[in-house]
């Protein structure tokens, strides 16, 4: 499992927020919710992406904005229009002055806005939780990519717009795997860009010596790696792979192979039914206790302490958005909802 395939397992890639937002203008929905990433494409229309930091940015129907990072911003039918709506945290939705309007949004299943067509629709994925393996790949990224239409040749946006009105069985399960897979659509086309400035160990990837034992410890972090071992793999000697190793990946094979066991296993020890003697197996050490150490030793807290900060920081999220998400599952419309949006926001 490589960087970019890690997003698709693991607690980051589980329990998305995905909503399908209708909007007739004018309209502007201040994000606040400190989510670590998130995902909105233009289905129908389009929208002003505006940083408070950053000149605003026009997206178009086709284009896909991701955001990284736990600072605010907004987008808008036009940056000059005041906010309205405001996105908190757990997605609580609110007006600027903090009246809670959840269900007066609802527009039915997994759908909420002010219209019931939209002239603007856009399809929004949030992550509420990031682990390790993710952050090893997003802290390489700007806090804005912004993707347009042509760059993209993918039928999962129209694949995800279909499945995210469905109120089937097992459908969150659906829409978590869609969302991950257009996620790794939308970075590998950002690191692909000339332009960009992908990871060390990705754009090494590609290299004939040192990207045959990336995907090697990768893919095998149980096995006892040397670098003996992965420098005859490679077919060259021990101090040649050292050294092309360490220039390209900006470390040394070993240290690099134990940053990643560890980010690893602090994904897998959040998952319900792990415990360390199993995550210890899984991620190359011989017993619970030589884990523990490695953990502590590179991470500062202990392999149940971080379980169980995980678990509180999980529990927290999911109390604040059940309200959310079984609201804008239902569809059900209040008369108040009407008004909701232009009495309560003038």
């Amino acid at each position: 499992m490589d960087g970019l395939a890690g997003l698709l397992d693991g607690p980051r890639a589980r329990g998305a927020f995905l909503l399908r937002i209708l909007l007739d203008a004018p309209w502007s929905v201040r994000l606040e919710d400190e989510a670590p990433l998130s995902v909105t494409a233009v289905v129908r229309g389009h929208l002003w992406v505006c940083a408070d930091d950053q000149d605003p940015v026009r997206l178009e129907a086709g284009d896909v904005v991701v955001r990284v990072g736990r600072d605010h911003w907004r987008i808008a039918d036009d940056p000059a229009t005041p906010d309205q709506i405001v996105i908190h945290p757990g997605q609580l939705c609110t007006t600027v002055d903090g009246h809670v309007v959840v269900e007066e949004m609802g527009q039915g299943v997994r759908s909420w806005g002010n219209s019931k067509v939209g002239e603007t629709v856009l399809l929004t994925g949030v992550y509420l939780l990031e682990g390790e393996v993710t952050r090893r790949l997003l802290r390489a990224l700007p806090r804005l990519l912004v993707l347009r239409a042509h760059e993209l040749d993918t039928p999962l946006i129209d694949l995800l717009g279909q499945e995210v009105v469905r109120d089937a069985p097992g459908q969150e399960a659906v829409l978590d795997r869609l969302l991950d897979l257009l996620l790794i659509t939308l970075l590998r086309t950002w690191f692909d860009r000339p332009q960009s400035d992908p990871p060390a160990w990705y754009a090494a990837q590609g290299d004939p010596v040192v990207g045959p034992a990336l995907r090697l410890m990768q893919h095998h972090p149980e096995h006892p790696w040397t670098v003996a071992e992965l420098a005859d793999r490679a077919g060259v000697s021990r101090a040649a792979f050292a050294r092309r190793f360490t220039d390209l990946v900006g470390e040394p094979p070993m240290t690099f192979l134990t940053g990643w066991r560890i980010a690893l296993a602090a994904d897998l020890l959040l998952e319900p039914d792990a415990t360390i003697a199993t995550v210890a197996r899984q991620v190359g050490y011989a017993t619970p206790f030589a884990l523990s150490a490695a953990f502590k030793r590179e991470r500062g807290v202990s392999p149940r302490d971080h379980r169980r900060r995980g678990a509180e920081v999980a529990t927290g999220q999911a109390r604040v958005t059940r309200s959310t998400t079984e609201s804008t599952r239902g569809g059900r419309r209040k008369a108040a909802r009407g008004s909701a949006w232009t009495t309560r926001t003038s």
